[in-house]
């Protein structure tokens, strides 16, 4: 870490530098706080702020708020192509990855306007909200909200026996008959509740999936808004090539 590395730019060589000292760092063991890790590195604390979010990124360390930053033990990445619809713990039971959920809130709402364009309802229509925390190995991974009508799922649906899939309670239990979803993709900046739930800083990186689920006779049936630390997933879309193409 104090060799010069003349060739590289200040940022690349602050990459790194923090790079060798996470290799140098035991699992679970925590970074200098950022004050002190800004002063070795000869850099503000903004610009290192900035450097180990692609570290966190990759899920290299992970910053916990108000406790630190740590460097994190690795964690088999759960990867998924987007053209099939499975839930957490279904893909990770491919790779013998432990998942469970965490923090589990149930609430009774009423449907707002965006919540009612997209199922279908009129506004105010009394509706099931579930949030819930994802952890893999203990480390939470996954943020998931799904909205859902009454009488598609009821509080008491997931009194007993709900493990964190709403996915995989409906197909369970066979009804209603579950056909497609359509999601959006993005990344997005942590909220402070989602950052407090996961674990992480206001502001840091994720994959925010918007998707809603439809039945076999197009009911729009459950409106999920699901948020995803990007170094522990990793989804791919298979594309084929369009049919003027071919013809060329």
């Amino acid at each position: 870490m104090n060799q010069p590395l003349p060739s590289l730019s200040p940022y690349q060589r602050l990459q790194v530098q923090l790079a060798e000292l996470i290799a140098a760092t035991p699992p679970g063991e925590r970074l200098p706080a950022e004050p002190e890790l800004a002063r070795q590195m000869g850099v503000s604390r903004a610009t290192l702020r900035e450097a180990m979010r692609s570290f966190e990124g990759q899920g290299l360390i992970r910053r916990r708020q108000g406790k630190g930053t740590f460097v994190a033990r690795r964690t088999p990445i759960i990867e998924s192509g987007l053209e099939v619809l499975e839930s957490i713990e279904s893909l990770a039971g491919r790779i013998g990855l432990p998942v469970a959920m965490g923090d589990l809130h149930i609430e009774l709402i009423q449907a707002d306007a965006i919540q009612a364009s997209v199922l279908g309802i009129v506004q105010g229509t009394p509706l099931v909200r579930v949030s819930r925390v994802i952890l893999a190995e203990g480390r939470p991974v996954a943020y998931l909200v799904d909205t859902l009508p009454e009488d598609v799922l009821t509080p008491q649906d997931l009194r007993h026996g709900f493990t964190g899939s709403v996915l995989d309670l409906l197909l369970k239990r066979g009804s209603p008959r579950l056909d497609h979803s359509i999601a959006e993709v993005q990344a997005v900046a942590a909220s402070s509740e989602i950052a407090r739930s996961l674990e992480i800083q206001r502001g840091d990186p994720l994959l925010q999936f918007t998707a809603c689920l439809y039945t076999f006779d197009g009911r729009p049936i459950d409106y999920s808004l699901s948020y995803f630390l990007p170094g522990y997933f990793r989804f791919q879309i298979v594309r084929r090539v369009g049919r003027e193409m071919e013809s060329r």
